[in-house]
């Protein structure tokens, strides 16, 4: 379970050079900063079990987080929405 870790680790990483590429600094440091969360957690050796925990409870913030700014930050456009 810490390999898949380190493949969420190599994953984040390569999304945020793609973002850092891009110009989006927020989201490129986000993903930097999930790149050490993962590599950290990778080499802690931890119990399956805390691993599949650790992993669900990021799942749990990461989807709340994302229905957050779906639902509360974005602004509504589109035909007759908005200005």
């Amino acid at each position: 379970m810490a390999r898949m870790f380190r493949v969420l680790a190599y994953f984040s990483l390569i999304i945020a050079l793609i973002g850092f590429w891009m110009d989006l600094l927020p989201m490129a440091l986000i993903f930097f900063a999930q790149t050490a969360v993962f590599a950290a957690l990778s080499y802690l050796g931890l119990s399956e079990r805390t691993y599949l925990l650790l992993f669900n409870g990021y799942m749990v913030v990461a989807f709340v987080a994302f229905l957050y700014v779906i639902f509360f930050a974005l602004p509504l456009t589109g035909p007759g929405l908005g200005s």
